[in-house]
C-alpha cells in the first residue's frame, strides 16, 4: 500500500484537503490551501499535480492542539498551516507550508520556524503510527523535506517571486514567497 493510499486511510477527511479539477487541464489537479483560522480568509492555488495518488494535502493547523499536554515555552505547541506529502513513484517529497496573508502580519522570524518546526512533529508522529499500528516499516521513510512560508497573499497578485536561498530543506532556510500569482508544484520542491 503506498504512503498517501495510508495516510488517507489514517487521517479524518477534515484534516485533509481535495484536490480539485484544473480548469484548462483534464490530466491534471490543482490544490487550493484556504486559511480559515485568520480574520479574513485568503487562499493560495497550486497547480501541475498528477493526480489523487500522487499527492495529500493535510490541514496541520485543524489537528487538535496539543497545548492540552505542552506547555509550549519553547514553541511547541505551534505548527504551520498544511503539510504536503508527495510520492509519484519517482520523487518523494514532504512540503511544509505556512501561509501569512500580508506582512504586517504579526509573526517573527522564530515565529515562522517554530511553526514549521511543529508541522514536522506531526509527519513524525504519523510515521510511527504506520510504523506501530500498520505494520508499515518504511512508511515515510526516504522523503526529503522543504520548507515554505508564503505571505502577501491578500494584496494585489503580480508575478509571483521566490527569494533566493539554498536549497530549502530545514526551517532556517525556508523559500520565502511574495505575492503569489500562480504556484506549480515543482516549483516549490525546488525542481523547475
Amino acid at each position: 500500500m503506498s504512503d498517501i493510499v495510508i495516510l488517507k486511510a489514517m487521517l479524518k477527511d477534515l484534516a485533509i484537503v481535495p484536490l480539485v479539477e484544473h480548469p484548462y487541464d483534464a490530466n491534471k489537479k490543482q490544490l487550493k490551501l484556504t486559511e480559515l483560522n485568520s480574520p479574513v480568509k485568503y487562499s493560495v492555488t497550486i497547480d501541475g499535480i498528477q493526480d489523487d495518488n500522487t499527492v495529500i494535502a493535510i490541514k496541520a493547523d485543524e489537528l487538535p492542539l496539543s497545548n492540552a499536554m505542552f506547555n509550549g515555552t519553547k514553541g511547541e505547541c505551534k505548527r504551520a498551516d498544511f503539510i504536503l506529502v508527495i510520492n509519484d513513484g519517482k520523487r518523494k517529497f514532504i512540503l511544509f507550508i505556512e501561509l501569512k496573508s500580508k506582512k504586517t502580519t504579526v509573526s517573527s522570524p522564530q515565529h515562522i520556524i517554530q511553526q514549521l518546526k511543529g508541522a514536522k512533529c506531526i509527519i513524525r508522529y504519523c510515521r510511527e503510527i504506520g510504523i506501530e499500528f500498520w505494520g508499515e516499516q518504511n512508511f515515510l521513510d526516504g522523503y526529503e523535506e522543504r520548507y515554505i512560508f508564503i505571505t502577501d497573499i491578500s494584496i494585489p497578485k503580480r508575478e509571483t517571486r521566490y527569494k533566493n536561498s539554498p536549497t530549502h530543506d530545514r526551517p532556517d532556510r525556508m523559500l520565502k514567497i511574495s505575492s503569489p500569482n500562480h504556484l506549480q508544484i515543482n516549483q516549490l520542491i525546488g525542481s523547475q
